[in-house]
């Protein structure tokens, strides 16, 4: 539990070791995010760092709880298919230019080493999946979203990190396609 923060100065301490935290992790995956290397970027000491997040995991879960708290969903429009193949193309984009790739490979790798890291793997695939669950809500039964959702995000995920292709427009509407093809689609409320 954070602690609520009322001197500016641990405030912006906080913020600003968070923020150095949460680049090393983007950029150099867990491994870069060291007590040393977040003193070095955030320009604050050692001794600082390690007074309020004691453990390297502490450093890198204010890190991705923060990265989830950014609100980063694309606007959806009420087009199903429109909002799903926008949504997937960021998703994409976020795996390859925004590195998101390398923070899911630490959470996975270390997902089943302890309760903390567990608990941020599952934080970051509902921050994560949040906007397509609620287009996806909006227009199927319930019983399709989770299914349908897993489709959608697992082909991007193999097609960009384990593939290493572009996950173009035309296969995200192919995929939008087959993962829609089996779905009842809900009856516009009237």
């Amino acid at each position: 539990m954070v602690e609520e923060v009322t001197d500016p100065r641990v405030a912006r301490t906080r913020r600003d070791v968070v923020d150095a935290t949460a680049a090393l992790l983007l950029e150099h995956g867990w491994d870069g995010v060291t007590h040393a290397e977040v003193a070095r970027t955030s320009g604050y000491s050692k001794a600082t760092i390690y007074t309020h997040w004691p453990t390297r995991l502490d450093l890198i879960a204010a890190a991705i709880e923060q990265l989830c708290d950014v609100p980063h969903h694309p606007r959806a429009t009420g087009d199903l298919r429109m909002d799903l193949r926008v949504a997937l193309l960021d998703f994409a984009t976020d795996l390859t230019d925004g590195h998101l790739d390398r923070l899911l490979a630490g959470v996975v790798e270390r997902a089943n080493t302890s309760e903390i890291v567990s608990s941020l793997r599952s934080r970051l695939y509902e921050s994560g999946t949040s906007g397509m669950r609620s287009i996806l809500d909006a227009h199927l039964e319930r019983d399709d979203i989770e299914p349908v959702l897993a489709l959608l995000t697992g082909a991007v995920f193999v097609r960009v990190t384990f593939e290493g292709a572009t996950a173009t427009k035309s296969f995200i509407d192919e995929i939008i396609d087959r993962a829609l093809g089996t779905t009842t689609n809900r009856p516009a409320a009237r």
